[in-house]
């Protein structure tokens, strides 16, 4: 039987070798979504599987809906037993190792299911048909191609849009396409196993960064690999960001404990999937900065003059085993053609559009773009003085780029809910007060429902943000005191949260 770290745990607090029944609901809740989706996710047009069997009905109509409603109590019986593992850990009734376990039970199940929440997976795999059918994925857009299996499957939204990401995953999706070749069902699933490669890095580093910044191992565990934007969108997605976020997180760690030759390698294998990991590269040359021994700005020029070249050494070699150019820099911005609110900029400038639209009628993307030009000059502010701040290395330039990767996610002209994961797997190795979890909690779980199973976006579909809302509240609130609505009988465990900062 696994064992617990109580070190933390109060006089007369029970300890629990594993918390069968929170992993149990979480791990039914898990296997709900698996099945659910079958129906209710982002299915194929074309399903070989339940197109024409006995069981089509499900993803039509009432079957539809059916699912759909079993979907929902699946993910919110994941939250519950997430929130419950939280009360655990802050009670310090747990350690990691059950924690990792009841990661494990929540996560296997949505490894074999259809996408959930997103259609990004469908995108991927014609990014990587694209190069095997002799087009350029910098230049083209997956509606070039005559493969009937993978075109019918991605939005139109991203039909004519050239691949935006780096080469590491170009060369990714490519070696999965050429075994799975045009079976759309198969190369989702291998894409997958290929992303979660990326939880194996967190795993790894976590514990490593956790000795630096000062947090608490089950805590950042619980975060960051437990919890429902991992397991739900991250995973069940699934998104190439779960890949970015385990070589920037891994190669943080290196840098701090002083490897910093190949932590700057891992970093810019980032780079190569996602070009966002870039924004911490400065912060992380004031830590090796702050590892040299003579004064500030000679260390600094060391460590810069080192960094790059290491950088441009591994990005080139990256770039010549994908076989491909750095078309994809041009490709960037083409998340900016995404407008929704989660992005403050484009928030506000909606929001002084319909003020403006009460008096006059204009367009709103003459707002909306403004505002973007605004929350650019802003961004650029913050990070420049987030990285002047960072100058004395060490743990301090770590957290300050975790700060600068989640305003790079807020204030960029697009946001999509998992772009706040790029920050937030480095901050969860630091030190959190239970009240700041519990918003933690609350974000998380909204941050899911602005989707929908299908992967339709549901920002503007108000009536339901404000039930997404209620949820995450209750989410956050039971976080920190079970039943907030008293509907149960008082339970027996006390659920003081204790040791969760040093």
């Amino acid at each position: 039987m696994t064992t617990v770290d109580a070190s933390h745990a109060e006089p007369g607090v029970r300890t629990h070798p594993l918390p069968v029944r929170t992993i149990a609901l979480g791990t039914v809740g898990s296997v709900l979504i698996l099945v659910s989706a079958l129906g209710a996710g982002a299915i194929l047009a074309q399903d070989p599987l339940l197109g024409r069997g006995p069981l089509s009905w499900v993803r039509y109509g009432h079957g539809r809906m059916l699912a759909t409603i079993v979907l929902y109590i699946g993910f919110l019986l994941v939250v519950w037993a997430w929130v419950r593992l939280g009360r655990h850990v802050l009670a310090g009734r747990v350690g990691a190792r059950p924690v990792l376990v009841a990661a494990a039970c929540w996560i296997v199940p949505m490894l074999f299911s259809p996408p959930v929440f997103s259609r990004d997976a469908y995108l991927y795999v014609a990014y990587g048909t694209l190069p095997l059918h002799g087009f350029d994925p910098f230049t083209s857009g997956p509606g070039n191609l005559e493969v009937d299996p993978v075109v019918d499957n991605v939005d139109s939204f991203w039909q004519s849009t050239p691949a935006p990401y780096g080469p590491l995953f170009i060369l990714l999706a490519k070696g999965v396409i050429s075994i799975t070749g045009t079976n759309m069902i198969a190369g989702v699933l291998l894409m997958r196993l290929g992303l979660v490669v990326g939880v194996g890095l967190l795993l790894w580093a976590m514990p490593r960064l956790v000795r630096h910044l000062g947090g608490r191992l089950p805590v950042a565990l619980w975060l960051a690999i437990a919890g429902p934007m991992t397991v739900v969108h991250l995973i069940g997605g699934p998104h190439n960001d779960l890949l970015m976020v385990g070589f920037l997180a891994a190669g943080t760690a290196l840098m701090l404990d002083r490897r910093h030759v190949l932590g700057i390698v891992l970093v810019t294998l980032a780079v190569a999937v996602k070009a966002t990991a870039a924004v911490a590269l400065p912060f992380l040359v004031w830590v090796w900065a702050g590892h040299l021994t003579s004064t500030r700005w000679r260390n600094f020029a060391r460590a810069c003059a080192f960094s790059l070249a290491i950088f441009l050494a591994t990005f080139a070699l990256t770039t010549f085993a994908s076989g491909v150019d750095l078309g994809w820099i041009a490709a960037l911005d083409a998340p900016t053609a995404i407008i929704n609110w989660l992005s403050l900029p484009t928030g506000v400038g909606e929001f002084i559009h319909a003020l403006v639209g009460l008096a006059i009628d204009l367009n709103k993307v003459y707002f909306v773009n403004a505002m973007r030009v605004v929350g650019g000059i802003v961004m650029l502010v913050v990070l420049v003085k987030q990285w002047w701040r960072a100058r004395d290395g060490g743990p301090d330039a770590v957290k300050r780029a975790a700060i600068a990767l989640l305003v790079v996610a807020i204030l960029s002209p697009a946001t999509l809910p998992w772009y706040l994961t790029w920050g937030f797997m480095l901050a969860a190795a630091l030190p959190w007060k239970p009240r700041q979890l519990a918003v933690q909690a609350t974000v998380a779980v909204f941050l899911v429902l602005t989707y929908s199973p299908a992967g339709d976006d549901l920002l503007y579909d108000w009536l339901f943000m404000a039930l997404a809302a209620g949820v995450s509240v209750l989410a956050g609130l039971s976080l920190l005191r079970p039943d907030p609505l008293k509907l149960f009988k008082p339970g027996d465990e006390p659920l003081t949260p204790v040791g969760v900062t040093r």
